[in-house]
């Protein structure tokens, strides 16, 4: 059995450890724009359909920026990048206080747009802890900076409660305490301990190129199974809200049902990276897609807090173990000099990928049938073909020789 406390991975675990509160702290600000952005849009925006608009942007300005922050990470390295993404959350977390208070829906969609830029730097800290640890720590480096979440899952929430109603403008305190959490948490990058990356050496491998990434069997499907995960779980997520006070319970029970939702998304990561080094990245992928088509189930079948409780915490889970899983087998795959170049391209696929799942995550909610019901259940019957895609892919990758992956 490889020793896990072998001294070489000690930077690694000091580096852990960094992202982990970093993922505590900084993280908070997601599920609290998760539970108040699509809200808020409903009070603002002109129309019922683009209340989740906002979140849509969020999403969008990560995929817009995942290219450039990771080519910006390569050129001056990790921390660098990091503290833009902090100064993109605090410029986000600033104009969407000051939209709130001028009920301007379009500068609040703007400012998810700046939220984006931390969303894709937040999406950088899984790679970062693999960059110093060795091949049989990786894994559960990975899965214990994902674990980081477990934090933020307490921490935002109970923020929206303490926040949400502080002020006499809803949702303003909140946005002010976002502004707070990325001016604390970015102290936090100047403990990182990882190289920033050598300058090209003329004549030096440079791996393969974009093109031939993508047409690489192993990381085609890590990306299609990655990009599945998150979108689904963004598409059911970002209605959630909408759904539990639709169906007549409180904006706390909203709170309630993400805190679950984001603790089952990172509370198994604790032990996901051991799973994979037993079983294999590509069955812990599939196991996950399972378990996303068992919250879709249990989502359909009714709209009693529990079913929304016990769907959300499937879904969080279900997302935990085809993100992760997605992950491993992505930086796998790749070769030194190809990091920068495929973890940026990923990332623009998956983010790519939730794009699409917000933008129709509020017309299908709102805009599906004639009550909240049939926008519920529109919503996870969405999940279905996407599903079968990502299964298909992992069962094409499995039938496949070794040689050919």
């Amino acid at each position: 059995m490889t020793d896990l406390t072998a001294p070489s991975d000690s930077r690694a675990k000091r580096n852990v450890l960094v992202l982990v509160a970093a993922q505590a702290i900084l993280g908070a600000q997601m599920p609290m724009i998760f539970t108040v952005a699509g809200l808020a849009g409903q009070s603002l925006a002109p129309n019922a359909c683009w209340a989740t608009l906002p979140i849509s942007a969020a999403v969008i300005g990560s995929m817009l920026t995942a290219t450039p922050i990771s080519a910006f990470m390569q050129k001056y390295g990790r921390r660098a990048g990091f503290a833009i993404g902090a100064l993109g959350g605090g410029i986000g977390g600033a104009l969407g206080a000051y939209a709130l208070s001028t009920a301007n829906f379009a500068l609040f969609v703007i400012a998810a747009l700046f939220t984006g830029i931390y969303m894709s730097a937040q999406g950088f800290y899984r790679f970062a802890a693999a960059d110093t640890a060795s091949e049989a720590y990786r894994p559960k480096a990975i899965s214990l900076v994902m674990a980081g979440g477990l934090l933020s899952a307490v921490i935002g929430p109970q923020l929206v409660k303490l926040t949400a109603e502080s002020m006499v403008i809803p949702f303003l305190g909140t946005y002010l305490a976002i502004i707070a959490l990325n001016a604390a948490g970015v102290f936090l990058f100047t403990l990182l301990d990882i190289p920033r990356p050598r300058a090209p050496v003329p004549g030096a491998a440079t791996g393969r190129s974009r093109a031939e990434l993508i047409r690489t069997p192993a990381i085609a499907v890590a990306m299609i199974c990655a990009t599945v995960s998150y979108a689904l779980m963004n598409l059911v997520m970002t209605s959630s809200p909408l759904a539990v006070v639709g169906c007549g319970f409180t904006k706390g029970n909203a709170a309630d049902v993400v805190t679950a939702h984001v603790l089952a998304m990172y509370a198994p990561s604790f032990f996901t990276g051991h799973l994979i080094a037993r079983f294999g990245a590509e069955r812990i992928v599939a196991t996950g897609l399972v378990i996303l088509a068992g919250a879709g189930a249990v989502a359909i079948a009714g709209v009693e807090l529990e079913n929304f409780f016990l769907a959300l915490i499937l879904l969080g889970l279900g997302w935990n173990f085809g993100f992760i899983g997605a992950t491993t087998m992505l930086t796998a795959a790749q070769a030194t000099e190809e990091k920068g170049r495929l973890q940026g391209l990923n990332d623009l696929v998956v983010f790519g990928g939730v794009t699409l799942a917000s933008f129709s995550s509020g017309g299908l909610m709102n805009c599906s049938g004639g009550s909240v019901q049939d926008g519920w259940q529109a919503v996870n019957f969405a999940m279905l073909p996407f599903l079968v895609l990502a299964g298909g892919a992992l069962i094409w990758l499995a039938l496949r020789p070794k040689e050919l992956r």
